[in-house]
């Protein structure tokens, strides 16, 4: 595949994603509204503590979609077309079987739904019959629309994005109509299983579309399942590292709650939304860069391979720069004008928190090329880096509370992700010396620190006050936000051959448009 071809799928792919996350962000706060309003509270954690409920029997999944993403690149590159429909059955008998179990578990997790819900005020038909209709829209994923890995490890993800978006956006606004007017629970519930329904007529269609030539097949899956000895070893590998995360962050507000309180609990909590928000942004941004990278370590261009590693690195520095300086002078007076001052964190607080962000948005590029290489089988990091944060936390949270039990996963992810990771990729994806990483990335580390130090003394100079209304803190994050870009844009062209190279390439592709 052209590198071209790549670069306009992985542009694609970004603004499919970011013009659905606004979409559906702005609904979000709509949709919520009229939930609460109109069907109450209770309702809306009943079927928040059923979806929860659900995605544990999920975890079941966890590794196979990845393994099988892994093994498309190369024959996707190589045009292979017996080789996709062998692997895609393949992963048909797989999800067949993990539908069976999943619904295996969930008909037995069914019979302890009166002992988990003995007071929720809503009759128990009620409750099976939303337990029952969320588990038929996931085991729809399994048992029909497991093709739709093939369009995510051939960089055409915006199609399952566009369908499933348009079809929630549409299903949401429903919903809001059926809420307003009638309150009707049942009928709410109706829409949630009749769109998971449509959707997967409409997302099969198009995959016949455009794949006429994928014949999946379960009873062949079954029989070419010894022919792909990989996909298991793959699968137990990325399930180690998928739940070791899963994990860690369950626990760190039980932690809090365990050595501080259940307040700091919230407050807390009401940080995370906006991280967890913030951080799907980014990743709607550079997540779909990672099957154009399996497609170029395909064919194995190592000259081309490095240039391209460090132009992410380049790309995830700059973005995690703007990030962390808008991050730390807005949060405050978001959380002063959405909740009151009573629920501020102090600075200390802030800066262990945009640790944990720096951690999370750089190590990115590591972890997309580390996927790329296959290099999954050093599944004791994982495991160390998750038993190393419950130790760090339960003696950090003993010894110095609250502070003590946020540095404890910021340490095991840097250890493992800042230390390790660089090392395994160098040494056995690229075969070379991990010192050459570790020069550019003191200099990527000073260019992302400098700008936010220089930024930040001219902003003091602002008197404009953000907490006082909203309309102040829009102007006031506009204000600094444009003294930072220009200055970190600058500093990072002149600093490094892969933004300008970076810098480049995009203004070739808006001439190409033009």
């Amino acid at each position: 595949m052209p590198q071209e071809s790549r670069i306009k799928k992985t542009l694609l792919n970004a603004r499919v994603n970011l013009l659905f996350y606004f979409l559906t962000l702005a609904l979000s706060f709509f949709s919520r509204k009229i939930f609460l309003d109109c069907l109450g509270a209770d309702f809306i954690g009943l079927t928040g503590t059923l979806y929860n409920l659900l995605g544990f029997l999920n975890l079941a999944e966890l590794g196979i979609g990845s393994a099988i993403g892994y093994l498309l690149y190369k024959p996707l590159f190589d045009n292979d077309q017996q080789r996709i429909n062998e692997i895609i059955s393949v992963m048909g008998y797989l999800y067949r079987w993990i539908g069976i179990v999943i619904l295996s578990a969930g008909c037995l997790l069914a019979c302890f739904l009166p002992l988990i819900f003995p007071d929720s005020g809503f009759e128990m038909a009620l409750i099976y019959f939303a337990y029952f209709s969320f588990l038929t829209s996931s085991l729809i994923g399994y048992f029909i629309n497991y093709r739709q890995n093939l369009l995510g490890a051939d960089q055409k993800n915006y199609v399952v994005t566009a369908y499933f978006q348009t079809g929630n956006i549409i299903k949401t606004i429903i919903q809001m109509a059926l809420a307003y007017y009638t309150g009707n629970y049942y009928l709410w519930v109706a829409i949630e299983l009749a769109f998971g329904i449509i959707y997967s007529f409409i997302l099969n269609w198009k995959i016949n579309q455009t794949y006429p030539w994928l014949k999946a097949e379960i009873k062949k899956g079954r029989q070419l399942f010894k022919k792909y000895p990989e996909v298991m070893k793959y699968t137990r590998q990325l399930f180690v590292h998928k739940i070791a995360p899963f994990v860690q962050y369950q626990t760190t507000p039980f932690f809090i709650y365990s050595f501080v309180s259940l307040k700091i609990v919230a407050y807390y909590g009401n940080y995370s939304i906006i991280v967890e928000k913030l951080s799907a942004l980014v990743a709607k941004m550079l997540d779909s860069v990672g099957a154009g990278v399996g497609n170029l370590v395909a064919e194995g261009d190592k000259n081309k391979i490095q240039s391209v590693f460090w132009e992410l690195m380049s790309l995830r520095y700059f973005i995690c720069s703007i990030y962390l300086f808008a991050f730390y002078h807005l949060i405050n007076p978001f959380i002063t004008l959405w909740l009151g001052t009573e629920y501020l964190l102090e600075n200390s607080i802030i800066i262990i928190i945009l640790l944990n962000i720096y951690i999370v948005i750089t190590r990115g590029a590591i972890d997309v090329f580390l996927f790329a290489h296959g290099l999954f089988y050093d599944i004791w990091a994982s495991i160390s880096e998750s038993s190393l944060t419950i130790i760090l936390s339960i003696g950090g949270g003993y010894l110095y509370g609250f502070h003590g039990v946020l540095v404890g996963p910021v340490i095991s992810m840097f250890l493992n992700a800042g230390i390790w990771k660089p090392y395994f990729l160098f040494h056995s994806g690229f075969h070379l010396s991990v010192i050459k990483y570790w020069k550019r990335n003191i200099l990527y580390i000073t260019m992302l620190l400098l700008p936010i130090i220089i930024s930040s003394l001219i902003v003091k100079q602002i008197t404009i006050d953000p907490s006082e209304n909203a309309l102040m803190w829009i102007c006031y994050a506009i204000i600094i936000c444009s003294i930072h870009i220009p200055i970190l844009f600058l500093s990072f062209y002149a600093a490094f051959g892969s933004s300008r190279s970076l810098v480049s390439r995009f203004i070739h592709k808006r001439h190409e448009r033009a």
